[in-house]
């Protein structure tokens, strides 16, 4: 993974385990469920954020060559790729 986007998904999975440590005590100490419910899809979205700099990333680090070859299994099985691991298809 290439700079800036490599410090950038270490700062949020930090603060991602701070945040999942916060439900855990939430958890310990019996607090209301919604307010659990609300910091678990609020971890959700961190998820989604990282998950999204990660496909940045990758689309502009390995994407653009493969995009770009003349071989197109080669750019299909990038599509392919790309689909399963950040699940992109509608389900």
């Amino acid at each position: 993974m290439m700079e800036p986007y490599r410090a950038k998904t270490a700062l949020n999975l930090k603060k991602l385990q701070g945040q999942l440590s916060r439900i855990q005590k939430m958890l310990d100490e019996d607090r209301y469920c919604i307010d659990v419910a609300q910091q678990v899809n609020s971890a959700i979205g961190m998820l989604k954020q990282i998950n999204n700099n990660i496909l940045e990333s990758h689309l502009i680090c390995c994407g653009s060559d493969k995009l770009n070859s003349k071989n197109e299994e080669e750019k299909k099985a990038f599509a392919k790729e790309l689909v399963q691991a950040f699940s992109i298809k509608n389900k």
